[in-house]
């Protein structure tokens, strides 16, 4: 038996045992089409509207106007059909909270990578930071000598420090739209650098950083994680800190007993260089981005030379700003650094833009010291006050005559803020150097 179940309306297929093989086509074919009827009838209804399922039922209620999801005008017995059931997600509130929300956050791809060096290949790297928009970038091994900065091409400038041409030195590539943001560049070494930025209130600490190899002396190693630990101990806790750095070691994959600071998308097995790091972060409260997210091993690899792939540049942040970081992945098929591969996070920074208080219009009152403005308001008060000397009883109505008057005759301030102007080159050295002078 078969059961065609739509409308109410049943049809009922019943074949013998000694049915021939011509019946039994007949009766196939038959449910055949009755099945087709059926997506053809459903199909229909979702189209107008009328969903048979549970939890959603159309009630008829004379003189309601059709409300919610997929319900229709349908004419029948004298009145509209209203849906009742789940209510849909969204509307004009929540489309506004977020438009709200997407003005109170500045989103930033933040990335590192070991360059080798950057003798000549300043516009390339521009060209890949504009080609996979790459906001901030953190660069390692830069072998330039000196403490600059210098646009690179494209829009981009670096910011580096170096005391060797052959070897070390860092630096920090920002968009030329984030420069005016740095407030303070804090070159500490030629493994170690820093550089803060503002935005819209919110301040982000951007490190970069360049551990000594494997086969460095135990002491060069300790003075690197030491000049690290006395940078972060400088900067508040409620700043942001990003660092972007080619840390020479292997976390490996997995997390058991490291949770808290990193996930378990690591590469292979972790050695001491790779204890340090997972330290480093249980020290200073922060989380290895990389490991946080699930995805192909060419996605994770960050070092490749002579077969070995292996994973030794890192992002790391705040614990308590992990959430603001989306998405963190390796960047394939760039040919700017030849062993090492760049390393792009994903930020939104959550921004309190501060509402500017209105500064009410004011009177201008000071007005009255002069004699001529003094006199022409007591001749508009009389007027105003139809020619009464003695004031009224009616004490509002007559303050508000007064008030009115004194804002016609005197007039009133704009209500803009007064903004003092830049003094920040005003030292005690200059002042000094022009009471040497002679000029005050």
């Amino acid at each position: 038996m078969w059961n065609k179940g739509t409308m109410g309306e049943t049809q009922e297929h019943i074949l013998d045992d000694d049915a021939s093989p011509s019946e039994m086509m007949c009766v196939y074919l038959c449910h055949i089409k009755q099945s087709f009827q059926v997506f053809v009838e459903f199909f229909f209804y979702i189209s107008v509207g009328y969903f048979p399922v549970p939890g959603l039922v159309l009630v008829h209620q004379p003189g309601l106007t059709t409300t919610a999801i997929g319900a229709v005008d349908l004419q029948g017995a004298g009145g509209n059909w209203a849906t009742v059931g789940r209510r849909s997600r969204g509307g004009r509130r929540v489309r506004r909270q977020r438009e709200k929300r997407k003005g109170e956050s500045v989103g930033l791809r933040i990335g590192t990578l070991n360059v080798g060096t950057m003798t000549g290949k300043g516009r390339e790297l521009a060209d890949v930071m504009e080609r996979r928009k790459v906001d901030i970038l953190c660069v390692q091994e830069t072998r330039w000598k000196g403490s600059k900065a210098r646009s690179i091409g494209a829009g981009f400038k670096l910011f580096y420090y170096g005391v060797d041409s052959k070897r070390n030195g860092v630096g920090v590539v920002l968009k030329e739209e984030f420069v005016r943001n740095v407030l303070e560049v804090n070159r500490v070494s030629d493994r170690v650098m820093s550089l803060k930025l503002e935005f819209e209130g919110v301040m982000l600490n951007v490190v970069s950083g360049y551990a000594p190899q494997v086969g460095c002396e135990l002491e060069e190693k300790e003075r690197f994680w030491s000049e690290l630990d006395e940078v972060m101990e400088s900067i508040p806790t409620g700043e942001r800190v990003v660092i972007g750095a080619d840390f020479n070691g292997h976390v490996g994959e997995g997390n058991t007993g490291d949770e808290e600071v990193m996930g378990k998308f690591g590469v292979k097995e972790r050695n001491l260089e790779g204890q340090m790091v997972v330290d480093f972060a249980k020290r200073m409260d922060m989380g290895v981005v990389n490991t946080y997210f699930q995805k192909r091993e060419e996605h994770r690899v960050t070092y490749n030379s002579g077969g070995r792939r292996t994973q030794v540049d890192y992002i790391l942040c705040r614990r308590g700003n992990l959430k603001e970081i989306s998405d963190c992945k390796v960047v394939v098929g760039e040919s700017v650094a030849r062993q090492h591969r760049m390393v792009v996070c994903r930020m939104t920074l959550m921004v309190c833009k501060t509402k500017r208080s209105k500064i009410e219009k004011k009177t201008k009152w000071w007005k009255l010291k002069k004699e001529e403005c003094c006199e022409e308001f007591r001749q508009k008060l009389r007027q105003a006050l139809a020619g009464q000397v003695v004031l009224p009883n009616d004490w509002e109505t007559t303050a508000e005559v007064i008030r009115e008057t004194g804002r016609k005759v005197l007039g009133v301030s704009s209500g803009r803020r007064k903004e003092d102007k830049e003094t920040w080159w005003w030292n005690e050295e200059v002042q000094d150097s022009r009471m040497k002078s002679g000029r005050l």
